[in-house]
């Protein structure tokens, strides 16, 4: 993602000491006049909160899920910044080769990233999404959105949702770059991500990804697998399938790159080197001297939700063999009955986390002193999360907030030890635009119009000052899969498929396993929807246009 940085000086003048003239010429008892400056960029804050899981074993890397609670980050919206919550970061499993990039040249990863080399593994394909707080988003608020974000051919193309990229194109994707197939029929997938119901302050979302066999594997040239790999959630108000990606997005790479035939996630199991973690990605800063020329910097206040001086970032962790979803899965699909909606944990493998060493940096370099109020940890309940040595009788942790320059050295310190005469402490982060431009495919063309929807525009107000406009598709003739050459028999046998799934799999039954302890959140309810009368079992709602609604109620 490019990252846009922003620029501002703030001038003020520290008056001469022992003198109110500052007309007078300087002598030894009026020091000159400095000139104080605060600019504004980004770089305030770079790290991963991570914990990584090793060795799962092979057979149980075919699905994944684990909760993770959502949360007010930050006290208002601002521009320019971008942390994700706790997320994953799945990849296919290439652990095979050790010296063929996987990224050819002309891909973005392969043509910025060295240090990705060899293989650019990691980089290759990844399903990345989670919630979090994003600096392209358009409609921010205080409280996190869940987005499914991806990229199947090394950062070249960027898939979200079912018609757009990571929220900075207002257009959605090229017809041939759409990825992602809408399947639940009940929740709605706006392109600037998924909001929450009113201001979470740390209840949990189940997050599930499996790869499940919705289609017979497809006669091409680049070999496509048959691994639809689909989202599962667990919230109060949602539970089930919300959407997959479609094999082919993973494999189209090995068109022009015939090495990467059968290395995608169409085709292969996950990786089993396995992080969770929150990214803290861009992070804007003030920065200012002392008189002496001493550097002091300031970010905004990044605050945690507490219990007994805890937060659990990733508990319940899990992965899965074919047998708990896969297996029965296809036994449905060719004719069996329908299988139970809830994933067994019978066919689940429990990893062991670990807390990964921490490491914190502000302009690309390390900041001292940052965590010794806190640490990384992994509970007695095999969560993983942070300890607040200093907030066991606190309700939210905070992280460090200022840092002084000196000796090429960055360390944290208090705000009491910041000098007045930086103007630091009143300095206030610009509270971000509502006055963005709507998301759109509005007029509807090309495969949005051909065959095109089955219904007229509804449209709903959600808690982020967005209306949502949306028609309902007929499964197979949503857009995404226009531009694939299938056969009659191949599309109705899908869509059959998808209609049992409509009529067996609601969205009031389970799914994951429960969580073992805490409160489940709720997405915004203006998300959930219900079909149109004779458009419930087989029909889709995709989301055509999201732009500023002056109705709705701000989550702000």
């Amino acid at each position: 993602m490019k990252i846009i940085i922003s620029l501002v000086t703030v001038t003020t003048l520290v008056g001469c000491l022992g003198s109110s003239d500052t007309n007078k010429t300087n002598n030894n008892d009026n020091p000159p006049i400095k000139n104080i400056e605060v600019s504004y960029h980004n770089n305030g804050l770079f790290t991963y909160l991570q914990s990584t899981a090793y060795d799962i074993p092979d057979t149980y890397l075919y699905g994944t899920s684990h909760y993770s609670p959502v949360w007010s980050l930050i006290e208002k919206p601002i521009d320019n910044f971008q942390i994700g919550l706790p997320g994953t970061w799945l990849i296919p499993d290439n652990s095979d080769n050790v010296n063929t990039p996987l990224c050819p040249h002309g891909t973005y990863a392969r043509d910025n990233w060295p240090e990705r080399a060899p293989t650019y593994k990691h980089v290759f394909q990844t399903i990345e999404g989670s919630s979090g707080f994003w600096a392209s988003s358009r409609f921010k608020t205080t409280a996190p959105k869940y987005s499914m974000n991806s990229t199947p051919d090394c950062y070249n193309t960027e898939v979200a949702t079912p018609g757009w990229p990571f929220f900075h194109s207002s257009k959605p994707l090229a017809d041939n770059k759409l990825g992602l197939a809408q399947l639940s029929n009940r929740m709605l997938m706006p392109p600037d991500g998924l909001p929450f119901n009113g201001t979470p302050q740390g209840q949990l979302i189940g997050y599930g990804y499996f790869a499940l066999p919705l289609r017979d594997k497809v006669n091409d040239e680049q070999q496509t697998g048959v691994q639809h790999w689909t989202l599962f959630l667990n919230a109060s108000n949602f539970k089930g399938p919300l959407a997959f990606f479609v094999p082919e997005m993973w494999s189209d790479i090995a068109k022009s790159y015939t090495f990467n035939i059968g290395r995608g996630l169409d085709s292969r199991r996950l990786s089993n080197d396995v992080a969770m973690a929150m990214e803290f990605n861009t992070v804007p800063q003030f920065k200012s001297t002392d008189s002496s020329g001493t550097g002091y910097t300031k970010i905004p206040k990044i605050q945690f939700p507490l219990d007994d001086g805890k937060i659990s970032l990733v508990k319940d962790l899990h992965y899965y063999s074919k047998q708990a979803l896969f297996n029965t899965v296809m036994l449905w699909r060719d004719g069996s009955a329908a299988p139970s909606s809830k994933i067994s944990l019978h066919h689940a493998y429990k990893p062991q986390l670990k807390a990964d060493a921490e490491w914190y940096e502000q302009d690309n370099k390390p900041i001292t002193n940052f965590n010794k109020n806190f640490s990384l940890q992994v509970f007695n309940d095999g969560s993983f999360g942070i300890e607040f040595t200093d907030s066991i009788n606190e309700r939210v942790g905070k992280l460090p907030r200022y840092f002084k320059h000196e000796n090429n050295k960055i360390m944290a310190v208090n705000e009491v030890d910041v000098p007045q005469e930086t103007k630091l402490i009143e300095q206030e982060f610009p509270a971000t635009s509502q006055d963005a431009p709507p998301y759109s495919a509005l007029p509807l063309e090309g495969s949005w119009k051909n065959p095109g929807p089955i219904s007229e525009k509804f449209a709903v107000n959600l808690g982020d000052c967005t209306q949502i406009t949306y028609v309902w598709y007929r499964f197979i003739d949503q857009p995404v899969f226009q531009q694939y050459n299938w056969s009659i028999d191949e599309r109705n046998s899908f869509q059959a498929l998808i209609e049992k799934i409509h009529a067996h799999w609601t969205i009031d039954k389970e799914y994951l396993e429960p969580v073992s302890s805490g409160i489940l959140a709720s997405f915004d309810k203006g998300l959930i929807v219900t079909p149109p009368k004779g458009l419930e079992v087989g029909y889709v709602p995709i989301v055509v246009q999201q732009e500023l609604s002056s109705n709705s109620v701000c989550a702000v």
